[in-house]
């Protein structure tokens, strides 16, 4: 059984680019999903965003699917280390 990439690296990666920690986590279909949802939230929330706001207000309705995409990928990749961990161990 191959070993899971370590889950610190799949949040790095997913911290850098969003939906890639899926990718390497094996749920490409799950990263597409989320990056589209955090460009069409972000669109969203820079049209409706009031003037004075600043750019990040205004786009944080993207971040915010950005960190739990991030988050995601690192739960998921810090579960099947351990489950594979356990597998592997001695009996």
């Amino acid at each position: 059984m191959k070993s899971p990439l370590n889950p610190y690296l799949v949040l790095a990666v997913a911290i850098i680019l969003p939906g890639m920690g899926q990718v390497l986590n094996r749920q490409p279909v799950r990263g597409l999903i989320f990056v589209c949802f955090a460009i069409l939230l972000g669109a969203f929330t820079l049209k409706t965003a009031a003037p004075e706001v600043s750019f990040v207000g205004k786009i944080a309705g993207g971040l915010f699917v950005w960190a739990m995409a991030a988050f995601d990928a690192y739960k998921v990749a810090r579960i099947r280390h351990a489950v594979w961990s356990h597998a592997k161990a001695p009996r």
